[in-house]
């Protein structure tokens, strides 16, 4: 990944505060955010989910009276911003957030002048506004796939709680190594290698606070070796991440989980508790190691070992006879 930088100017009025985590997230793949800009009527209420979201996230709100009824007043606004960062050549692309199609000759002029232009929007943005972007991300997407990793996690939570707690850092040592494990999970399903450069710099992006002499090290590759889940592989000049797989280890982990399967009989373990066990035994395991984003589908994914749903929806692993 290059260190392009971009400017993220958001469209208040046309997409939802809940959206902003994925947003920032998923730009950090691109490069450095040097602008964080939204736009909108600050005075009205239905701004004031917004609010509580910029100070958290360093966003520098500009104000727009809507001074006519009806009409999005943050659309100018928005475009001269755009044209004055353009002329400054301070960037090397933009990311618009709307789910408006005003925004599409906007991002057709900034192509012209050679940025790279990423796109976020709703699944509602017009095709107009996708097709001028180079990159268009609908935002419900990225959603549901954080609140699949949140499920995932909330499946180790209980077994890293207590490791993490005092730890340096946002959210602790085993956070930014599951962060880790997604950028280079990321980078495989795009045919790419993970250099230690790219990592860092993701990490700094998704985390500004991040610093890794707060774990104790005095380098990013130091910490990662004493990890235990990288191999750190030197290529001419630069490190190449991977995240180890040994056979050996996925053949006692397999083992293990159906022992306990078996072990709790006709109805099963719940994979809650079934994760608590395994990171207990397995203090280094990740199931992205073995190409699964979740726990559930890796269980599944063994012979004799089914998973099912409750009626309470609980997610339960019992034997079969598959």
């Amino acid at each position: 990944m290059t260190d392009k930088r971009f400017a993220l100017l958001i469209d208040s009025d046309n997409v939802s505060y809940k959206y902003i985590s994925v947003i920032l997230d998923e730009l950090s793949k691109y490069g450095t955010t040097t602008y964080k800009r939204i736009y909108g009527d600050w005075t009205d209420t239905k701004a004031s989910r917004w609010k509580g979201k910029l100070l958290e996230h360093s966003i520098v709100p500009i104000q727009q009276f809507a001074n006519t009824t009806g009409k999005n007043a943050t659309d100018s606004a928005m475009i001269i911003d755009a044209m004055d960062i353009l002329y400054s050549n301070q960037v090397d692309g933009f990311c618009l957030v709307s789910s408006d199609s005003d925004f599409t000759r906007l991002a057709s002029r900034l192509r012209e002048s050679g940025m790279t232009v990423i796109g976020m929007g709703e699944g509602k943005t017009p095709l107009s506004f996708r097709s001028s972007c180079t990159i268009f991300t609908n935002l419900e997407v990225l959603l549901e796939e954080e609140e699949k990793t949140e499920e995932n996690a909330g499946e180790t939570e209980g077994a890293e709680a207590t490791e993490d707690k005092g730890n340096g850092g946002p959210g602790g040592s085993r956070q930014i190594i599951s962060a880790i494990i997604g950028m280079i999970s990321d980078n495989e399903d795009k045919g790419k290698e993970s250099s230690l450069g790219e990592i860092g710099n993701r990490l700094l992006n998704k985390y500004p606070d991040f610093d890794v002499r707060n774990f104790g090290y005095s380098s990013l590759s130091r910490f990662l070796e004493d990890s235990g889940v990288f191999d750190l592989k030197r290529v001419e000049n630069t490190i190449i991440l991977s995240v180890k797989s040994d056979d050996k280890t996925k053949g006692e982990i397999i083992k293990y989980i159906k022992a306990e399967v078996a072990k709790h009989g006709k109805k099963g373990i719940g994979i809650n508790q079934l994760s608590n066990e395994i990171h207990s035994r397995f203090k280094n395991f990740r199931v992205k190691q073995y190409g699964y984003s979740q726990l559930s589908k890796f269980v599944q994914s063994m012979d004799g070992v089914e998973v099912y749903e409750t009626d309470q929806r609980q997610k339960m692993a019992r034997k079969c006879n598959k």
